[in-house]
Formats: structure tokens, sequence, C-alpha cells
């Protein structure tokens, strides 16, 4: 399949848990050899989706191409070219680092001697080599989470499905992470990588589909994305008071400014000139508020998305985050 061919077909994709419309007709194609982001907040329906797409639950409405394969009728028609990492961990604490993907090397038919040596290159490759021998339940999470992934891909599968690879791990891991996947994509891997951290499909992905209750809100490539925040300038003020408060009172004194009240205690200005901080701080601090830090903001993705889908990005993060170390997903 040449490049820029869809190597993934979706049009109509509908899921419902009892009364929740996880995934409400979602239409997107992703390219051969694209690393494709799909995001959006914690029950936006992305691994839902994921799930669809690779056998795992079966659609009420619509249709699935993986390929050219039809999907539709039978869900585990394209399982042979895919890899798939879950975001939790679906290894065997048991096992070893090793056998653990020697074990996954066989489901997909591989010899022994391919698997064995396909393993040792992954250990390699995801600099586990040493944990080897070790079983996987003594692993650290951001070992656990290399393995996983290696465990994906130990068949060499032509579409990688990623979900939330980086959530809950340190950060010299998750840089390590997004390495890997950058490199994947590099050597043509199709990469479908569903995210809550914007930043990081802003650094990986070519383009992005924002979901939100289940309904895909925009599908662009990054580079259009980011022409939305040309012109825009952005500063933000930690304050000690309410925000919102404080919102009406900079709204009133410049009405040329856009303002809203951000988590955490701060006020988030925005305009298609330059921001003076000076009276916005006087006028902050004659109000009674305490103002301590004042920073231009980079325009970015997070600015996107927060205008297209109305979420803040920050609060995003936090909710999922609180999810994971409850044991949710």
């Amino acid at each position: 399949m040449s490049a820029g061919t869809a190597i993934i077909e979706v049009r109509g994709l509908a899921k419902r848990f009892g009364d929740v419309q996880a995934v409400a007709g979602v239409d997107f194609a992703v390219r051969n050899g694209e690393l494709f982001g799909f995001l959006g907040p914690n029950g936006a329906g992305k691994t839902t989706t994921i799930n669809m797409l690779t056998g795992l639950a079966r659609p009420d409405a619509g249709t699935i191409h993986i390929a050219g394969i039809d999907c539709s009728r039978n869900p585990k028609a394209a399982q042979h070219l895919m890899g798939v990492v879950p975001d939790e961990s679906n290894l065997y604490p048991e096992l070893t680092g090793f056998e653990n993907l020697c074990f996954c090397g066989s489901l997909y038919g591989m010899s022994k001697a391919d698997r064995d040596s396909r393993a040792r290159e992954l250990l390699e490759r995801f600099g586990l080599t040493e944990a080897a021998g070790r079983k996987f339940a003594g692993y650290s999470r951001g070992m656990k989470r290399k393995l996983t992934i290696a465990a994906g891909i130990i068949h060499a599968p032509p579409i990688l499905f990623l979900d939330e690879p980086t959530t809950g791990i340190d950060v010299a891991s998750a840089r390590q992470i997004r390495q890997l996947i950058a490199d994947l994509g590099a050597s043509g891997t199709t990469v479908f990588l569903t995210t809550h951290y914007i930043e990081e499909a802003e650094r990986l992905c070519r383009r992005i589909a924002f979901i939100v209750r289940g309904r895909i809100v925009r599908i662009d490539t990054v580079e259009d994305l980011m022409r939305q925040t040309e012109g825009r300038h952005v500063v933000q003020f930690a304050v000690s008071n309410d925000a919102s408060e404080l919102c009406d009172r900079i709204l009133a004194e410049f009405p040329n400014l856009q303002c809203q009240a951000v988590a955490g205690g701060g006020v988030r200005v925005e305009s298609s000139e330059p921001v003076r901080v000076g009276p916005l701080v006087r006028l902050l601090e004659d109000h009674g508020a305490e103002v301590s830090e004042a920073r231009k903001i980079r325009p970015s993705l997070e600015e996107v998305f927060v205008r297209v889908t109305g979420i803040e990005a920050g609060a995003m993060k936090q909710e999922k985050e609180k999810t994971k170390m409850g044991g949710g997903a």
C-alpha cells in the first residue's frame, strides 16, 4: 500500500453503553505511514473507538475498513495487521520480560527462532536487555510501558494502536517512549495515537482529530490548526482571589481584551495586540488580588484545543491523572 493511501477508513461509527452514547457517528481516515493523533478528555470515546477498530468491541453502527479489509461484519479480519498497546498493560506479571515477548510472538504464529531473535532485538532497542530475565511484576511503571509497546510490535505490524502510552509514568520514560513512537512513524509504521496530552500530540502527530463526548469536532493538520494562533497574544496571571470576578473587572476596564478564569487560581488574558502587563497587574492589585506570576504564553495547539472544544486543557490533564491514580480507565 503506497504512502498517502487510506489504510484506516471509518464511516458513521457508533457505540452505546446503556444510556451513554460513547461514540456518536464518527468519520475519519488515516493514511498509510501516518502518525495520527486522537485527542480528547477522559470519557470522550477514545478507548472505545480503538476497541472497535481493533476488534475488541463490536460497533452498533458504521463501517470500518483496515487496509482494504471490511471489518464491519468480521471485526477480527485484519487483526494480523495490527499491534495494540492498551492504556493498561496486558502482559503476564509472573513471566519475565523475554518470556512475555516470546509468548506474544507465538500468538502471531512466529517460529521459535524468529520470536526469540525479535524479542532480543526489541529488548535492546527499548533499553530493557538487563531486565530481560526479571519478572514483569518487578518492573517499574515506565519499564512496563516500554515492554508493553515492544509486545505490540513483536510481529512488526504495519499499523500500531497506542492508547495513552505515556500516562502515569516518569518524565524520562515518557521522553524515551515519545522518541520510540517518533522512530516508528519515521520507519513507515502507521501509528494511531490516543492521548490527553496536547503537547504530546503536537510534537508527534502530523494530523489530529479532536473528539469530545463521542463526536469529532475537528480534524486537521497540526500546521493548519496552529494557523489559528497567528497574531494572538496571551498572558496568564496567577492570582489568589476569585478569578471569575477579576475577569469581570478586566473586561469592564479593557473591553478590547478577552479574559477567562483558569483552573488553579489564574486569569488568562488574550488579545490580537500585544498585552500590556503593567496596567493589568495594577488593576488586579487595586481590586485586592495578590499577583504571584505573570507570564506570556507561546501560542500552541493548546490554544486551538481550548478554542475549538471549550475544554480547559490543564483541567483535562488533572482529571485523567486522578482517574489513573484511582485505578480507573
